[in-house]
């Protein structure tokens, strides 16, 4: 059996999903084997998802951030845009990439380079909604890092872009 590294009411983040919480560790038999699964419930999507403690690593199953690694994303949201004068479309998979990637630093790159300032052009309704997307799973963990609710830790990272 493979080491449990989850313990039930951990936070974690699932690359895909986001912030869930560790319900329990529970053994299921499938097909006359034994499988160990950690069951995880995201809140926000109402979703429950199982996955086999042998896997869990190669999900890219984690903890949630250190304060330190959370504070690392927050100074990216203060740099520079960095944004590539390719199609919308290549980029638009880059970001998703680094959103479903599960690191805050990367989610935390992508809110950056699609944040627009008032005085800035329009987002197409695509750039705005991953700019959400970014945002929410971003957001979630802040506020499981710092134990506010989202949408303190939401208005928190809008306040550092308008910075």
């Amino acid at each position: 059996m493979a080491k449990i590294e989850f313990d039930e009411g951990d936070y974690v983040v699932y690359p895909t999903h986001g912030v869930g919480r560790v319900l329990c560790i529970e053994i299921q038999e499938i097909s006359d084997q034994k499988l160990e699964l950690i069951v995880i419930r995201f809140e926000k999507d109402r979703m429950t998802l199982r996955v086999p403690v042998a896997k869990a690593s190669n999900s890219g199953l984690r903890k949630l951030s250190s304060r330190k690694m959370m504070d690392t994303a927050l100074t990216t949201l203060k740099g520079r845009s960095r944004v590539k004068r390719t199609m919308w479309s290549r980029r638009a998979q880059e970001y998703e990439a680094k959103i479903n990637s599960g690191d805050p630093v990367s989610i935390a790159e992508v809110v950056r380079d699609l944040h627009r300032a008032a005085d800035q052009p329009d987002q197409s309704y695509s750039e705005r909604q991953m700019y959400q997307a970014a945002l929410d799973r971003l957001a979630r963990e802040l506020a499981a890092v710092e134990k506010i609710d989202e949408v303190a830790a939401a208005q928190k990272l809008e306040d550092l872009l308008a910075a």
